[in-house]
């Protein structure tokens, strides 16, 4: 049954006006997006299919064209406007974190975090460079490894601070195995990266680890800084 045909108050678009976007679930909201459904599945049929397929919405955010393609019905248009609606989102918390510290905004930043690397099926080391008021200079992914290994190396990282005139970051990581837990390596590298970034005058606020759906686990709340 197309939606046109559901009553008016279980239509997802008129469940967002009138309740707010909160109310409607993962396959609700990325029907909005789809608009429309294929011969003989509605929209929010259609979705149910791509959040099965890749295993959650994440998942999906982070799928790369040709994963994205094969699916009947979703080629580079619907995936070009998939990735605009990303950016937009992450563009928009990186403009509160410009414009206020980040101790602020700490919703923002892991909001942020988690768009750019949960969901992703291999490991990444993040930065984000932060002025003297901590708020946002610049952020990039530093360095991608496998599933299990990143080689992250405390003179790049250093060169990296100093090429943005930064005075403080916030490190990030991945673990694409959906377990959030600090290894011991997390903790050797993070004390490691302080004391090579104390040199030149930096300081680490924080390292958050981005698994799954997850909060990112921060390093400063679990009193590992």
């Amino acid at each position: 049954m197309a939606i046109t045909d559901w009553p008016e108050d279980e239509r997802p678009r008129e469940r967002l006006l009138a309740q707010g976007a909160a109310v409607l679930s993962d396959a609700e909201l990325l029907a909005i997006f789809l608009r429309v459904g294929m011969k003989g599945k509605s929209a929010v049929d259609l979705a149910r299919e791509l959040i099965r397929h890749f295993g959650s919405l994440n998942r999906l955010f982070t799928a790369t064209r040709d994963e994205f393609s094969t699916l009947h019905g979703m080629g580079p248009a619907k995936y070009a406007q998939l990735q605009a609606v990303l950016e937009m989102s992450r563009r928009a918390l990186a403009e509160d974190m410009k414009q206020f510290s980040v101790f602020s905004t700490p919703g923002a930043v892991r909001d942020y975090l988690r768009l750019h690397l949960a969901g992703l099926a291999h490991e990444v080391f993040f930065a984000i460079w932060l002025d003297a008021q901590n708020r946002l200079i610049a952020s990039e992914e530093l360095f991608r490894g496998t599933l299990t290994q990143t080689s992250v190396y405390p003179r790049e990282v250093v060169k990296k601070a100093l090429w943005h005139n930064a005075a403080a970051v916030v490190l990030a990581h991945n673990h694409p195995s959906g377990v959030a837990e600090p290894s011991s390596a997390d903790q050797f590298l993070t004390r490691e990266l302080r004391q090579a970034l104390a040199l030149v005058d930096v300081r680490v606020l924080d390292h958050f680890i981005v698994a799954g759906q997850s909060q990112p686990l921060s390093f400063a709340e679990r009193g590992l800084l």
